[in-house]
Order: structure tokens, then C-alpha cells, then sequence
């Protein structure tokens, strides 16, 4: 993949300080402060930071499209990789699941997941990454998640419990368990056996799951929570170190999240519509009360670009603002600190849009072109 230097004049570019009409360069895969004889001309167009997704799991409908239908992984990355590019997005965190619920959450499926994205990641421009989220009860399947964090050099693990606990303490059978149980290939009993097993396992986790962050972090790994519904989760999320809220439930747990200096990841397709899909907070009130730092893509990698412009309609927060939500404020939560910003030396990861109607007509990777569409591409080639 080679880059291509360019030097882009006449369009409206969104730097830290606002958008201006100045001309930005490119030489090396880096933002440059000199000039290239290769010029493309912008006017009319808007050129942002590339959009740093930190959890999305849109991949799956790409690596598991129907059961046993699609057997290389890799190549359902690949396409992955280009709906990414298609929607802005140069930097994308892929958030697998290691998980009692079988099917796609598995343990097994992630490590094939992890052995496809070996084979796929080094093939593409944009920065695949893995995140792996982690449900709290498996403590026997802890040295496991290990060995696959190791492997793949996962960097940003998430702890997250989707344990019936109600239902299983109150001896009621928990909804969906049939299912559930088909995806994990368990008969129901087998499966709901192994769900008591692990809500008795309740007063074991919290010793367990501070001794397992306690080693992540060691080896440099981020640890965040998923959500969390009170202050006091997210209190004992900080206690072990899992510096990021993602998908606060509440007003409160956000609220907690800020005051502890946390970073907070809220959804996309919470703010593209209006409220969310599961009845909890609306992520544009938060976003209206600055206590957001990032919008993922969550399940539908469009949505962060969507997001960003629907803050800016909406009189939520200027164009500059909602934009920093999807490219250099995820970056920091991330501790990506050579991008998200169109500043001389960071990468150079852009997104070149139509104001008008927000598509993206080119996205480029560390200056490496991942997508360009027509009208714009002809000015390429101009």
C-alpha cells in the first residue's frame, strides 16, 4: 500500500481551532507544513480528521453471515475494512465478545476472530484493532481471555456482566434460554446449570476480576467498564483500574464517570436517534451536558459520522465540537495520541466530506487512500 503525497487547497478544513480555508498537507502518511506538487482542489468540500471508532461490533454481520456460510474470516474483515473506510472511519476498534452466551460471543469464536484479523489487519490501510470484552463471571476461563489478549497483543479490554442475576436468584428460569443455549451447544438444562454455576460464583468475582485487571494492566492494557448503571458501578469499575466508561446507563453513572476523571464512550445510533434503542439515557442530553468524551459506532459503524453532524444540526455543539467526539476525543480516551487532530506531525487520517449531505467522498489512512467515490475522486486525477 503506498502513500501518496497531496497538498489539498480550497475547501474548509476542521483544525483544533476551528475550520479554516488554509491549505493542509501531506508527506510520508503524516500531516506536513510544506507544500507537494500534487494539489487537489476541495472547494466545496470539508476535510475532518478520520474517525476513531473505539468499539463496534458491525463486523459480525461480515465474519458470520449465515452459520457455516462463510469459512475464511479473514475475508469478511477485509469487506469489514472497507465499509469502515466507506463511513470515515481510519481507525476502528473491533469489540469481541468472550462470553457465556455462546454463538458469536464465545470464547472459541473470538479466537477465531483473532486468528482472522492476524491475516486481514496487515492487508489494509485502515488501523484494525481488537478489543475484547470480557464477561466478569468466567473466572475459570480467565487464563483463556489471557492467552488470546497475548496472542493478538490486545490492548483495551472491557468488563461487562449479562448474567440474568434476578431471574437466576429468584429460581426463575431466564428469558431467552433456549436460544442462548443452541448458540452455545448446550441443551437448555445444560445451559442453565451453567449460568447458576456462574451467578453462584458472585461473591468469588470481585477478588478475581481486581487480580485479572491488576495483570492487564501490567502488561499495558486499558480496561474500561460497559454499562454501568449506577455511580457506585462505576466507583468499583475505578477501583480496579477500568479508567473508561462505555455506555453509561445513567445520568448518575455518567455524572460519577466525570467526576472521577474517566473517559466516557457513548453510542452513535444512541444520538442518530434521539434516544435508545434499550430505554436508557439519551446520549444527546449527555453530550448536552458535556459528559461525553467519544461516540462509537457501537453496532452500525455510519452512525458516528451521523452523529457528529446530526450535534452540529441540531444546535447541540458547533461542527468542531461534535466532530472532536469521533476522531480526537476517542483518541485520547485510547491513549492514541498521534491522531485525531489535523496538527503538523500527527497522522495523517482524514476524512473529506460533502456539507451538504455528509457523505464522505475520500477517507485516507495515515495518507493512504481507503476510499474515494465519485464526484470527488475525479479531482484526484484532475
Amino acid at each position: 500500500m503506498s502513500v501518496t503525497d497531496f497538498t489539498f487547497h480550497g475547501g474548509t478544513v476542521l483544525r483544533p481551532a476551528g475550520p479554516d480555508g488554509d491549505p493542509l498537507h501531506v508527506a510520508g502518511g503524516l500531516i506536513a507544513d510544506t507544500a507537494n506538487e500534487r494539489s487537489v482542489d476541495l472547494t466545496g468540500w470539508t476535510l475532518c480528521p478520520g474517525i476513531v471508532d473505539a468499539h463496534g461490533d458491525g463486523f459480525e454481520r461480515h465474519v458470520a453471515v449465515r452459520r457455516g456460510a462463510l469459512t475464511a474470516m479473514d475475508h469478511g474483515l477485509i469487506a469489514t475494512e472497507a465499509e469502515l473506510a466507506a463511513n470515515g472511519i481510519t481507525t476502528a476498534y473491533l469489540a469481541q465478545f468472550f462470553s457465556w452466551e455462546g454463538g458469536l460471543r464465545s470464547p472459541d469464536f473470538a479466537a477465531r476472530v483473532i486468528a482472522a484479523w492476524k491475516i486481514a489487519a496487515p492487508q489494509v490501510a485502515t488501523d484494525l484493532r481488537l478489543q475484547l470484552r470480557l464477561e466478569t463471571h468466567m473466572i475459570d476461563e480467565y487464563p483463556q481471555a489471557e492467552a488470546l489478549i497475548d496472542d493478538a497483543g490486545i490492548d483495551y479490554v472491557v468488563f461487562n456482566d449479562h448474567l440474568p442475576h434476578d431471574r437466576l436468584a429468584a429460581g426463575r428460569t431466564p428469558p431467552r434460554l433456549t436460544g442462548q443455549a443452541l448458540k452455545a451447544g448446550r441443551n437448555p438444562d445444560a445451559h442453565l446449570a451453567y449460568l447458576r454455576k456462574l451467578h453462584n460464583l458472585r461473591d468469588d468475582v470481585p477478588e478475581a476480576l481486581a487480580a485479572l485487571a491488576d495483570r492487564l494492566i501490567a502488561r499495558g492494557v486499558r480496561i474500561g467498564s460497559h454499562d454501568d448503571r449506577t455511580a457506585q458501578a462505576r466507583q468499583r469499575a475505578r477501583d480496579i483500574g477500568a479508567s473508561v466508561a462505555e455506555f453509561p446507563e445513567t445520568h448518575d453513572a455518567a455524572a460519577a464517570a466525570r467526576r472521577g476523571g474517566d473517559g466516557i464512550v457513548l453510542g452513535g445510533p444512541n444520538v442518530v436517534r434521539g434516544a435508545s434503542h434499550a430505554g436508557n439515557i439519551s446520549a444527546r442530553t449527555l453530550v448536552a451536558e458535556g459528559l461525553c468524551d467519544a461516540l462509537a459506532s457501537d453496532y452500525h459503524y455510519p452512525s458516528p459520522r451521523h452523529a457528529a453532524l446530526t450535534l452540529a444540526r441540531e444546535g447541540i455543539c458547533d461542527l468542531a465540537n461534535a466532530w472532536r467526539l469521533v476522531s480526537d476525543g476517542p483518541a485520547k480516551v485510547l491513549g492514541l495520541n498521534d491522531r485525531g487532530r489535523l496538527e503538523t506531525g500527527l497522522r495523517a487520517d482524514l476524512v473529506i466530506l460533502d456539507p451538504e449531505t455528509g457523505r464522505v467522498g475520500a477517507t485516507l489512512a495515515a495518507g493512504r487512500i481507503t476510499y474515494l467515490a465519485t464526484p470527488l475522486a475525479e479531482r484526484f486525477f484532475a
